[in-house]
């Protein structure tokens, strides 16, 4: 059994031994009185349970002293940079959570880019020029610069806002430098989300960002068949190898006008077999702003695509169907039929080479896509030149608009973690004279594009 020590002793319990020792002791001879001698034993009393306080005092001090014994494994001095890692690690986390940085993410890109353009007599580099220009397959989202903010609470909720000054789909839609800003709420589980806000198209297998598109171009389903963005509610469902995304609201506008209150229906469904294979397509259902006509008429698009990757093989699909209503160039209802396709083959870890050819249908009624009601000579859109009045800038009556394609080749280099280089030839013709020639004002079939970029992202 093992004894007591006189550090387990409380200190009440030596007053009290110290309080009771009189009663302990034998009667003081009968020379001295009751009273003195009872004096002097307590004055003993006190100064031996001083002693003892004293001794207990030194052996909690010697143990505090001593260092506790380390863990199986680690020495003495390791345990202790473990303490103190320890520490700090726990001050850094409540100091995010004080500042509000506890589950926030940042990223972002910048895309300086160089083209050469033959009809447009252009050569040289651009970088978050003014979308106000126009959107142009040589322009579209190229030379931006990107941040992005990502914001997770305990709760699961995410908030997320994208800023592209420039080259964005809110410069696109008149929503400013706000690319993308969405809030995110799981509901019975975090795999069934409601989401609101503005955020980027979804269609087709080619993405906006640079960090994401093997080109430095888009292909022609991407330029001219698919919408910006929406504004409006969704919901986001994840089921086993299953992805489903629909949002009601309004396409490529931030807020309606006096009179629209028809909303659109957006949808898009992922099925991904394994990491190398999978298929989605996305729809667009509603009463879309039409260019023609200034007004709102009934639009429908749909689109399937895929993706294949087996070895050093990359191989990406999409057809594409589309329809509006009044918005042709001859003021008929404008109809396009789509294919695009992509190869790439990895020559060294680093290195892939590149392959798109992509073919676009729209004859009828002069022509037109999604939002382009118009001929225009830059893009390639709209009947032969000299089929179009020449004052009003309209289809003669009969008038075709013209079948697009194009065939784009090139190399994409990843230089190191965060940097990729990009280069491209792009030869764009068409069945009919509209492409524009600004040197002399005539009108060819074709035109060709030499493009670069340089994609650094964190």
């Amino acid at each position: 059994m093992n004894r007591p020590t006189l550090r387990a002793l409380p200190s009440t319990l030596l007053l009290a031994l110290a309080a009771a020792y009189p009663l302990l002791q034998p009667m003081p001879a009968a020379a001295q009185s009751a009273s003195e001698e009872l004096l002097k034993e307590l004055r003993e009393l006190k100064a031996r349970v001083g002693e003892l306080e004293k001794r207990l005092l030194e052996a909690e001090a010697r143990t505090q002293a001593a260092p506790a014994a380390a863990p199986a494994g680690m020495t003495a001095e390791q345990q202790q940079e473990f303490n103190r890692i320890a520490v700090k690690t726990e001050a850094m986390e409540d100091n995010l959570e004080t500042l509000g940085l506890k589950g926030l993410k940042i990223s972002g890109y910048i895309e300086p880019v160089y083209l050469y353009n033959r009809r447009q007599d252009r050569a040289g580099f651009q970088f978050l020029n003014s979308q106000s220009d126009g959107y142009f397959y040589d322009t579209s989202y190229l030379g931006a610069a990107v941040i992005d903010f990502t914001k997770e609470t305990d709760s699961g909720s995410r908030f997320k806002l994208t800023l592209s000054p420039q080259r964005g789909v809110g410069e696109a839609i008149g929503g400013g430098i706000v690319h993308e800003a969405t809030a995110s709420i799981p509901l019975s589980d975090a795999k069934t989300r409601l989401f609101a806000g503005q955020l980027p198209d979804w269609s087709g297998y080619e993405y906006l960002q640079p960090t994401l598109n093997p080109f430095t171009t888009h292909n022609l389903l991407f330029d001219f068949t698919l919408p910006f963005g929406y504004t409006g509610v969704g919901l986001d469902v994840t089921r086993g190898k299953w992805w489903m995304r629909g949002i009601l609201g309004q396409l490529n506008l931030t807020s309606r006008s006096a009179g629209e209150k028809s909303p659109m229906v957006a949808y898009r469904v992922d099925y991904s077999r394994g990491e190398f294979q999978g298929f989605g397509f996305a729809g667009v259902h509603g009463r879309i702003f039409n260019f023609g006509t200034g007004t709102n008429t009934t639009a429908h698009l749909f689109e399937v695509d895929g993706y294949f990757i087996r070895g050093d093989w990359t191989l990406q699909g999409q057809f594409s169907y589309g329809q509006q209503a009044q918005a042709a160039l001859n003021g008929g209802d404008s109809r396009w039929v789509g294919v695009s396709g992509l190869a790439g083959y990895a020559l060294t870890p680093r290195l892939q080479a590149l392959v798109r050819a992509d073919f676009l249908e729209n004859k009828k009624n002069g022509g037109g896509f999604f939002g382009y009601s118009f001929a225009d000579g830059r893009n390639g859109i709209g009947p032969d030149i000299s089929k179009l009045d020449p004052g009003t800038g309209t289809p003669l009556p009969g008038a075709s608009g013209a079948n697009r394609y194009a065939l784009t080749v090139g190399l994409k280099y990843l230089f190191n973690q965060n940097t990729t280089f990009k280069a491209e030839y792009r030869y764009d013709g068409a069945t009919e004279r509209v492409f524009e020639d600004v040197r002399d004002g005539a009108y060819k079939k074709n035109n060709h594009l030499l493009g670069g970029s340089v994609v650094l992202f964190f």
